[in-house]
């Protein structure tokens, strides 16, 4: 899997296939989709223009399991399918969980159906997404399977570095969902920008730059070719060890800084 790759969260199905296309023609090989997202069949259609060759290509897309309702083994396998059909291909390189909604006790059945969709071969690898680490500890108790990846909310603010510990011991990649923080207070912070002016770089270089030297995947987004560009131009220079440090020092005490909803909680 890249460590960096292209995401679409927020991007409409009508404009996912130009940016993906762009995505793909500077030169990323990841594209991170999910059904909830309503562009499957966008970015579906930009993989197939593209001309590249499929194992050259890595794509990601997410159960959306948050309907009120229980799923069952019926109900994954139908939306897996769904999925497959809508991107126009006969398999993904990673399937994951979206929600752990630990309120309705369902997710280690659903991992369940998820061991069959690997074993099929048509999810080459298959994870979670927002799992916190009792999470991570109910599916090690009732299932062999490690996943591959937890996708979660992590930038220099809200560092999650318990969490990264839990996967590092696990054998779990860390991956980050909104990793420049959207953009919001994060990449006009002091910190951010003076080393921005240092290395000659814009301040989500920076950031990106600081989460690829944590060993962090990273999925940012943009449907501005310009930045697409730009955020995977970040591999010609590397941040020093002082830098990082205080990059780090943002994240201290950050408890209550992050952006999205908080795993314990949301049930959609």
């Amino acid at each position: 899997m890249p460590q960096l790759g292209f995401g679409v969260w927020q991007v409409p199905d009508a404009a996912a296939e130009h940016a993906v296309g762009t995505a793909l023609e500077a030169g990323y090989r990841s594209i991170d989709t999910a059904a909830v997202y309503d562009n499957e069949k966008g970015t579906g259609k930009a993989v197939a223009a593209s001309g590249l060759p499929r194992e050259e290509l890595f794509v990601t897309t997410k159960l959306w399991n948050g309907r009120k309702q229980r799923w069952g083994r019926d109900e994954v396998l139908r939306a897996f399918d769904d999925s497959l059909g809508k991107l126009g291909l006969d398999h993904v390189d990673l399937y994951l969980i979206h929600w752990p909604r630990p309120m309705r006790d369902d997710f280690v059945s659903i991992w369940k159906t998820f061991e069959e969709i690997a074993a099929s071969g048509r999810a080459k690898a298959v994870g979670v997404s927002n799992f916190r680490p009792e999470d991570l500890e109910r599916l090690a108790a009732e299932s062999a399977l490690v996943p591959a990846v937890n996708q979660v909310e992590l930038h220099p603010l809200f560092p999650q570095a318990e969490l990264r510990a839990v996967h590092a011991a696990r054998g779990i990649a860390t991956e980050a969902w909104s990793p420049l923080g959207q953009g919001k207070e994060l990449l006009t912070l002091p910190a951010v920008t003076a080393l921005a002016d240092k290395y000659g770089r814009s301040a989500a270089q920076v950031v990106l730059r600081w989460h690829l030297q944590h060993g962090n995947i990273v999925i940012p987004k943009s449907v501005t070719p310009a930045r697409i560009r730009e955020n995977l131009d970040v591999f010609g220079f590397e941040l020093e060890a002082a830098d990082m440090a205080a990059l780090d020092a943002l994240g201290a005490g950050a408890a209550g800084r992050r952006i999205g909803p908080d795993p314990a909680e949301f049930d959609i």
